[in-house]
């Protein structure tokens, strides 16, 4: 019977006696004899039945109590003997109870007291939250799952909360799930770097020996890694390759292929560099190419002689510190000045803009496109943030001597009142969303090209409607100058030649840095459209506080593994100029391979890098969060003091040196 049943039987029960009380009252008046008689009846019988109903009642509470207590000894021998692991722990993690499989499968030794996280690696929150959590312990895996009661005093008011964890050992499957993961096969794609400027020169019998060579080593490569490949055109491989065997091949940094190749040399002087693409994930075979695919573009995007492994994520990268082969032909470069020219003509304006921070070569290609489009009939501006440049020598030049200078450069505010659907924004110096002149404008922009010599970062500009990006050529204002030879004006003002011929001397430091036959070909372009060396020189003078600050930084920077370093906590005007200069001049001092210049930027700090190319700094700031490319590169760190900035600095230099070991 419920509880609710058996006060319902109790409260008829006094009602019968009550009604029986009653009738015998109603014989008062009539007989005192037979009511007295009756009255004694039904006190007798009424004093009966209740003794009786307590002693029903104090029975079937007995039976209860020792039904529960039968049940409760059931339950907490069953729970001891329960095969797999279980245990109670508080509402902070101590283990107050534990059966017997806890003691022979996870834990041998006493375990009263002790909390859980002494014993086992896991998230109490997670667990307590009643979320299945798989944990490992002992070479063995195992899913816990959790119930939570409330722990009661005498009055029934919670005091704690008490949880019973008990453990699924989950090792078979987890094994079985790790085999599969080791066994799934990815798509790896292989690719000779700068094949036809490779062999350009090179008699056909021996080219036909080097490539052997070269097939040999990558049919050698796969066949050693357990995979498959074919070769698909004379520069390209398509392999399969195992998870397994790519998780051994991380752990050595592709150095057996990408060293190896370096071995092989054409006209006995230029080694063979590979590119190699490989997608990770996806659910098939033909999901993991596209990402084998995108994973090629972006090592040739930086340079190539490099490995790229693109998964759901992100991209990780290995090798890439070769400056890689110049490209003779221009026919890329005249294919998209014809396209540009096609989208200049199209839009009913075009706005141009650099970096953050725009140097000589950024507003120097910007001015340079920017005249050439004018000359051609076209509208055209330069966006600049003149309060955060350093490029004024540029822009005051050009304000001063140009007969249209005066609306030439223009401020954030006018651009974005300009801009239409129509409008075309052209990026120069840069391919990094992260480091725009105005993320404003990028942002308005519906058709936006760019131009940049800096080696594809993972954050890079994916919506471009056409894009001239070379990590090979020296600077975006060498690159400008090829593409505006095919523009066909009549005539362009000396001043914008000097403004790109600024540009060149700055990124290869006065044509000794990555400087190829083509950036001499665009520097004499730009001396037969006029351009003046002096005056351009002129354009590199700085004050004589920049040059005491400069002089300050060589003086304090110290010898790191071959690398000079220096820091400065100023953040004054003219720190920035001083830092690139000072990192310059730091490459004279024998025994250096490269130099890094710290300095304070508000809550952060900046780190300009340069190297003479033994050391690749790109690298080294790719591990900050910055880019650049092989010589020269930057970073720029966020809340952060200058000491700690270094700290990070010193590790990152370190861990390349590791990785070419």
């Amino acid at each position: 019977m419920t509880g609710r049943g058996w006060r319902l039987f109790k409260l008829v029960s006094m009602l019968l006696v009550a009604a029986a009380v009653s009738c015998a009252f109603s014989l008062a008046g009539t007989d005192e004899v037979k009511f007295w008689s009756m009255l004694a009846v039904v006190c007798l019988i009424s004093l009966a039945y209740i003794a009786l109903f307590i002693r029903c009642e104090q029975n079937l509470h007995s039976f209860v109590s020792e039904m529960e207590s039968q049940l409760n000894l059931t339950e907490r021998d069953s729970l001891y003997k329960f095969p797999a692991p279980a245990l109670i722990v508080d509402s902070d993690g101590i283990i107050i109870w534990f059966n017997k499989a806890f003691t022979e499968q996870i834990h041998a030794s006493d375990a009263y007291g002790v909390h859980l996280s002494q014993i086992i690696d896991i998230d109490l929150s997670t667990t307590f939250s009643k979320i299945d959590t798989v944990v490992e312990y002992n070479a063995g895996h195992y899913r816990i799952r959790a119930v939570t009661t409330e722990k009661k005093d005498e009055s029934n008011t919670p005091v704690s909360e008490l949880t019973l964890l008990y453990f699924q050992d989950v090792s078979e499957l987890i094994d079985v799930k790790n085999e599969y993961a080791r066994s799934r096969n990815w798509v790896a794609m292989l690719l000779i770097d700068s094949y036809d400027e490779l062999f350009a020169k090179v008699k056909d019998s021996d080219k036909a020996h080097i490539t052997m060579q070269i097939d040999k080593l990558a049919e050698s490569f796969i066949e050693e890694h357990n995979g498959l490949m074919k070769k698909i055109s004379s520069d390209r491989y398509f392999a399969i390759i195992s998870e397994n065997e790519l998780i051994k091949l991380e752990e050595e940094k592709f150095k057996s292929i990408l060293d190896k190749v370096h071995q092989i040399l054409v006209a006995e002087h230029t080694p063979v560099t590979l590119s190699i693409g490989i997608g990770r994930g996806g659910s098939n075979l033909r999901e993991s190419e596209e990402m084998a695919r995108q994973a090629l573009d972006m090592t040739q995007g930086r340079g190539g002689d490099q490995v790229a492994v693109k998964d759901e994520k992100d991209f990780t990268f290995f090798g890439g510190n070769s400056s890689g082969i110049e490209k003779s032909t221009k026919v890329k470069t005249r294919i998209f000045s014809s396209g540009l020219i096609s989208l200049i003509r199209a839009a009913d304006k075009t706005i141009l803009m650099g970096h953050a921070w725009g140097d000589l070569d950024a507003i120097g290609a910007a001015a340079g496109l920017c005249g050439a489009i004018r000359a051609i009939g076209a509208d055209a501006y330069v966006f600049s943030d003149t309060d955060h440049t350093l490029a004024m020598p540029i822009i005051d030049r050009l304000r001063e001597n140009l007969e249209d200078g005066s609306d030439l450069i223009i401020n954030e505010e006018t651009a974005l009142e300009m801009m239409t659907e129509n409008t075309l924004l052209i990026i120069c110096d840069t391919n990094n969303k992260d480091l725009l002149d105005s993320r404003q404008i990028y942002e308005k922009a519906k058709n936006i090209v760019f131009i940049d010599h800096h080696r594809q970062v993972v954050n890079c500009i994916d919506n471009a409607v056409l894009s001239l990006h070379e990590p090979y050529a020296s600077s975006a204002s060498e690159m400008v100058a090829e593409v505006i030879q095919y523009f066909g004006y009549e005539q362009l003002s000396s001043y914008y030649a000097d403004a790109m011929l600024a540009g060149i001397m700055l990124d290869t430091k006065d044509f000794v840095m990555k400087t190829g036959v083509r950036t001499f070909e665009a520097a004499a372009y730009l001396k037969k459209l006029g351009a003046d060396t002096v005056a351009v020189k002129r354009l590199f003078a700085i004050s004589i506080e920049t040059g005491i600050k400069r002089s300050q930084l060589v003086e304090t920077a110290e010898i790191y593994n071959r690398c000079a370093i220096a820091a400065s906590e100023d953040s004054s005007d003219g720190i920035r100029i001083a830092t690139s200069q000072a990192a310059d001049e730091l490459l004279g001092i024998q025994g250096v391979d490269a130099s890094f210049v710290i300095y304070a930027a508000g809550t952060g700090a900046n780190i300009s890098a340069r190297s003479f190319g033994i050391m690749n700094v790109q690298i080294i700031m790719e591990h900050l969060g910055g880019g650049g490319h092989q010589t020269m590169a930057a970073a720029q760190l966020k809340d952060i003091s200058v000491s700690d900035a270094k700290k990070q600095l010193m590790a990152a230099i370190d861990e390349y040196i590791r990785s070419i070991s």
